[in-house]
């Protein structure tokens, strides 16, 4: 049975491979992503998790990322209604930027917040407000693991084995047990799966 956390959930949302990893041997090499990200059920599972949510947080690395593409689709020729739906969101939403390096945020609705992940979580829990989104940042996804601060556990698993890189799950996670929300196959062999921690 899932005991709802009180106040504001933290939602965390990672794409993996087989082999569990968020990245190979390049990092920046994203190019095995690709074929399954635009994918319906890929698309579908990212508007299932943005929708609910009112802030966004990201590590710096990925707000650049992430900030300076998905603006882009918005008005973009051919684009699909989801991608321009979570951009939009993405734009207008409250972002939240961890960063001991970047002193003011170059983008809109963005705070820049030096403190350790955990409590900056805690910071965020205790205003208003709905789901705290933490997208693809495996720095930021990994502290709050460590520090069994995640409510809401989204995975997208694409059927790719990438044999090198970093893994999101690293050894010396606290033991806990998570309770399968929704699950869904797409093209391609996608699966997008969604946990919620059972306290």
């Amino acid at each position: 049975m899932t005991e709802q956390t009180a106040g504001r959930r933290v939602v965390t949302n990672m794409a993996l491979s087989l082999d569990g990893r968020y990245a190979g041997s390049d990092p920046q090499d994203m190019s095995w992503v690709m074929p399954y990200a635009v994918t319906d059920v890929a698309r579908d599972h990212l508007t299932s998790l943005w929708q609910p949510a009112t802030t966004a947080l990201l590590g710096r690395v990925n707000a650049e990322g992430f900030l300076g593409f998905w603006p882009t689709v918005i008005g973009m020729q051919g684009a699909d209604p989801r991608d321009e739906g979570f951009a939009k969101w993405l734009v207008e939403t409250d972002k939240v930027v961890l960063s001991s390096t970047l002193r003011q945020a170059p983008w809109e609705r963005t705070t820049v917040v030096d403190k350790p992940t955990a409590q900056a979580v805690a910071d965020l829990k205790a205003t208003d407000g709905g789901d705290i989104l933490v997208l693809s940042s495996a720095s930021v996804i990994q502290a709050l693991l460590a520090a069994d601060k995640v409510d809401r556990l989204a995975l997208t698993v694409f059927p790719v084995v990438l044999g090198d890189g970093p893994r999101l799950f690293q050894d010396g996670l606290p033991a806990g047990r998570w309770g399968l929300v929704s699950q869904a196959v797409g093209e391609h062999g996608t699966l997008a799966l969604v946990y919620d921690r059972l306290r």
